[in-house]
């Protein structure tokens, strides 16, 4: 059970009084996030970012196995970055490709990913197709089994897309894909912090994340899992002297795990800040956290139905934090902007985001609120009759 009181008052974000729905955009930091960067930025200040690193290298260490135990794996499979859609690409781009090669992708799939996919598969002489959904709006498996052949080198799936509430159906498809000879890359930048995840469960390739979302983490931060035995065979696009060794005048020599996904140069306060968030939420409880999103994302999608002229546009059967919506005769922009009136924060997702899914419903954007764990039921109520307000 979280204790909620607690969490409001580590979270100094809630101070001005709003009612923050924006977890899936870029959520509020606990205070030992703020205070682990700033405490980082400042020591830099003193000493310098050289000296400053090397007296945090043991932190720095552990932040890889905060997320390797927060997601089932160990920290020589983790690469950390400054973002989900850095470790997406880095990964797709080191999957080899030869003409007539292609690559699958979901129909809920991020634009960034997409846009990475076809301009990896357009260079090659390959080929992106979208995997359709099912009538519940999930990733259809049996289209995905047929859709497969022995030139599919790549399948992107969506856990979680940004536009709405959808789970897609993540450990059947990637055995499905797998058992096709296919490589698996799970976007799990909704879903990390807010859903449980175990890679070994999973049975995925590679799993990009974020660490500004439900993690609660920096901007800038991010990270990649590879399976261990694939990163030991894979050469990424790009290296450097972290990634790789100069061995001599006409030799190198890749880092033998993820570590070859990373550049020497990074953010190192905020690196130390996604591990105070990673942390904190280890010590609050996964499974406690994951259940209040739930809950309060249920208690949105079943009253919002009851406003007038609000309608709820979550797809799927198995749902995330995430609650989409329109109001009638408003555009999202002007919804969003109004809620910002009565101190309530959320934000607009636009087809432009997830092309493939928002132009086949006829849907040029959506209002998305996103409770995290530490909204409490009094600010759920102030959203609704706000929206009431605004919907009549």
């Amino acid at each position: 059970m979280i204790d909620l009181a607690a969490l409001r008052a580590a979270t100094p974000g809630l101070d001005s009084g709003q009612v923050f729905l924006d977890s899936a955009g870029s959520s509020l930091p606990p205070t030992v996030v703020t205070d682990t960067v700033v405490a980082h930025l400042r020591r830099e200040a003193e000493v310098g970012g050289y000296r400053a690193a090397n007296e945090r290298l043991d932190d720095l260490a552990a932040v890889k196995s905060a997320i390797a135990a927060l997601i089932g794996a160990t920290p020589d499979t983790i690469a950390l970055s400054d973002s989900a859609t850095r470790s997406w690409a880095d990964f797709a781009y080191s999957v080899p490709m030869r003409p007539g090669d292609r690559i699958l992708i979901s129909g809920a799939d991020y634009a960034s990913n997409a846009i990475a996919a076809l301009q990896h598969a357009r260079a090659a002489g390959a080929t992106v197709e979208h995997i359709p959904s099912d009538a519940t709006g999930r990733l259809d498996t049996a289209a995905l089994a047929a859709m497969l052949d022995e030139r599919v080198r790549l399948v992107s799936l969506q856990h979680a897309p940004t536009n709405g509430g959808l789970v897609n159906p993540v450990a059947e498809a990637t055995r499905i894909a797998k058992a096709a000879g296919a490589l698996v890359l799970l976007d799990a930048c909704q879903s990390i912090g807010q859903l449980p995840i175990d890679v070994a469960a999973l049975g995925v390739d590679a799993l990009s994340a974020t660490g500004r979302k439900w993690l609660r983490g920096p901007r800038g931060t991010g990270f990649l899992y590879v399976r261990s035995e694939l990163a030991q065979t894979m050469e990424p696009s790009r290296l450097d002297l972290h990634s790789a060794q100069w061995m001599s005048p006409g030799e190198y020599r890749l880092a033998p795990d993820a570590t070859r996904f990373e550049f020497w140069e990074c953010d190192v306060a905020a690196r130390l800040g996604l591990g105070a968030a990673v942390e904190y939420l280890l010590a609050l409880g996964p499974d406690a956290v994951y259940a209040a999103v739930a809950d309060r994302a249920a208690y949105l999608r079943k009253t919002l139905p009851d406003l007038p002229g609000v309608t709820v546009r979550d797809l799927g059967t198995e749902y995330s934090g995430i609650v989409s919506f329109t109001v009638d005769g408003l555009d999202p922009v002007q919804v969003r902007d109004r809620l910002a009136e009565h101190a309530v924060t959320v934000t607009v997702s636009h087809a432009s985001s997830t092309l493939l899914d928002m132009t086949g419903r006829g849907l040029p954007a959506v209002v998305r609120a996103s409770p995290h764990c530490f909204v409490s039921p009094a600010d759920l109520d102030r959203f609704v009759a706000a929206l009431a307000e605004i919907s009549h």
